[in-house]
This record gives structure tokens, C-alpha cells and sequence, in this order.
């Protein structure tokens, strides 16, 4: 009942606070590299304006992510809430008739991969 009357707080919400507040504060240790919520904020910015620009993407279509455990995941998951499109994460250690099954029940209509990931035959 507490939250009927106003619109609820999503994590995009809470990041964007996060980025406002504490700019330069890091978010993310990857490996050697340091991230703070100033550069995801700018990656995630960039990387929103091209799936808008380049593959025309729209609120509300579903895109599939094919991506590893890496940075770029968080920055596109960011981009994608920026841009009100639902986010199916797909396992990248899965294929074959799983991977095509789960394509098939996200209903996406795009499909973000890592460059090391192959078509092959129609599936990964």
C-alpha cells in the first residue's frame, strides 16, 4: 500500500542518484580497470544513443543479450533501461536447442552479441 501512491523506484532510478551524488566514487572493479558511476553513466549514454540511432530501437521491443561476464553488460543493461526496452539475458555458455528455445520464448526482436560469438546455422 505504501508505494500505490507514487510511481516505484527502479535501479536505473537509484544509478542515476548514485551518479549525481557520487560521480567519480568507483561502481565497478573489472579486472585492472576501475569504473566509477561518471564513466558508466557516459558509456551507457553512448551506447544507448547507438542502438537508437543505428539499429532504431523503440520502447518496449525486447532485445536479447548474448554477452559474458564483462563491463560492457552493465553498460548495456543501463542502456537499454534508458531506452525503455525489456532486457533477455541469455546465458552465453548455452547452445544449441536451449539457446534456440530460449530466443524463441523472449520473443526479441534484436539480439546484442560479444564479437566472439558465431551464427552458425541459424544458432550460436
Amino acid at each position: 500500500r505504501r508505494l500505490a501512491g507514487r510511481p516505484a523506484v527502479t535501479l536505473l532510478d537509484v544509478f542515476r542518484r548514485h551518479v549525481r551524488l557520487r560521480p567519480r566514487r568507483p561502481l565497478l572493479l573489472f579486472q585492472d580497470e576501475t569504473y566509477t558511476f561518471e564513466d558508466i553513466e557516459r558509456r551507457s549514454n553512448r551506447a544507448a544513443w547507438a542502438l537508437l540511432r543505428r539499429l532504431g530501437l523503440r520502447s518496449g521491443r525486447t532485445v536479447a543479450v548474448f554477452l559474458p561476464n564483462e563491463p560492457a553488460y552493465l553498460w548495456t543493461w543501463l542502456a537499454l533501461a534508458k531506452l525503455g526496452c525489456p532486457m533477455a539475458c541469455l546465458n552465453c555458455n548455452v547452445r544449441g536447442r536451449a539457446l534456440r528455445h530460449a530466443l524463441e520464448a523472449a520473443e526479441a526482436t534484436v539480439v546484442l552479441a560479444s564479437p566472439g560469438e558465431r551464427l552458425q546455422r541459424g544458432v550460436w
